[in-house]
């Protein structure tokens, strides 16, 4: 009896690995151009002085047609969504459960204020301009929780109709538009009223939409700023849960209609990474060296991050999206300019 014999599909291993191959190169044509502005910004603010992150984005605006170009699309996707999470996952390494106390529980139970009434006043606002219920509340639980991300999260629990995934890109192009004018303004808000390094990254973390931006205009002003931005920020970003939970709840008729089969998102996985990594590093767990490496790796990636986030911002966008959902969100961005800064100063918090 002859003994058995296995081949090996050759053809089809070689397909995969080919395609594999495609794809690693795809990415690596932008993501080499997100690196090479990095590289470029860090050297130009290490000998001539400036912000390295603001740099990095108005060098990436600058070359926004190629975010248009087939070869380098998914490499700036890439470092714009896998590389940021990344580099603020691993933020948490320099961070630990001792400086969450320091914070108090003001910062937290003022996020948690600022998102709820900024919800509910989208829903108000968007009802006086004609744009209906649905786009007030995506919008207002996109500017108060986490910019882009909140909204792609929301929208995929509320009603499917003719209009929803027009509402789901407009809100997209706004809220990013948004979050990157307010990454170049607030920092110079928090200069003009002289705050504290504590108090600047509690506005910033409370008001700037996404995380990539609070990120970049925290350590534009210093590292202590940077820290309680990023802080704050993941409040905000934790919000997402029951935010997410809610809106489920209110639209669950349209999730029956749709036969339940929409997922609720979960936790962000970097958010999760973000706190395990701070666990980890309040233990006392992770070396010296160790650290300093996580820390300067998160550096460049938000750095290349930063970049990728610039190439993709357009202004020419915004024209398109009419005039009543841009004021919709413009009002929502500065109600939660008001609320975030009102209770910076009046209530003393991070002074």
């Amino acid at each position: 009896m002859e003994p058995e014999t296995f081949t090996v599909p050759t053809a089809t291993w070689r397909s995969r690995l080919m395609a594999r191959f495609a794809n690693g190169r795809a990415i690596g044509r932008g993501l080499l151009v997100c690196v090479t502005i990095a590289l470029a910004t860090t050297f130009i603010a290490d000998h001539y002085g400036g912000p390295t992150l603001l740099y990095a984005l108005l060098f990436g605006m600058s070359l926004h047609f190629l975010s248009e170009e087939g070869r380098c699309r998914e490499g700036i996707e890439f470092a714009a969504r896998t590389v940021l999470r990344l580099g603020v996952a691993l933020l948490g390494a320099r961070m630990t459960l001792e400086q969450v106390g320091d914070l108090g529980l003001g910062p937290v139970l003022a996020v948690i204020a600022a998102v709820g009434l900024v919800i509910l006043a989208g829903r108000l606002l968007a009802r006086a301009l004609g744009l209906g219920n649905e786009m007030g509340m995506l919008t207002g639980g996109a500017v108060a929780i986490c910019g882009a991300s909140a909204a792609l999260a929301l929208s995929a629990v509320m009603p499917r109709h003719e209009t929803s995934e027009r509402n789901t890109i407009l809100t997209v192009v706004g809220v990013t538009t948004l979050s990157t004018m307010a990454m170049v303004i607030y920092p110079l808000i928090a200069g003009a009223l002289s705050l504290a390094d504590t108090q600047a990254g509690i506005f910033l973390g409370g008001t700037i939409h996404d995380v990539a931006q609070v990120v970049g205009a925290g350590y534009m002003i210093s590292e202590e700023t940077g820290d309680t931005s990023t802080l704050v920020k993941l409040v905000r970003v934790a919000m997402l849960v029951p935010v997410v939970m809610a809106f489920s709840w209110l639209f669950r008729k349209s999730r029956q209609d749709d036969g339940g089969k929409r997922k609720v998102p979960m936790l962000p996985g970097f958010l999760v990474g973000f706190v395990a990594l701070v666990v980890i590093n309040s233990l006392g767990l992770i070396p010296d060296v160790v650290n300093e490496g996580m820390s300067t790796l998160s550096r460049w990636c938000l750095v290349t991050a930063i970049a990728a986030l610039g190439i993709k911002t357009s202004f020419q966008k915004l024209a398109v999206v009419g005039w009543k959902p841009v004021i919709l969100m413009v009002l929502e961005t500065l109600l939660l300019l008001a609320i975030v800064l009102g209770v910076v100063l009046f209530a003393g918090l991070g002074a």
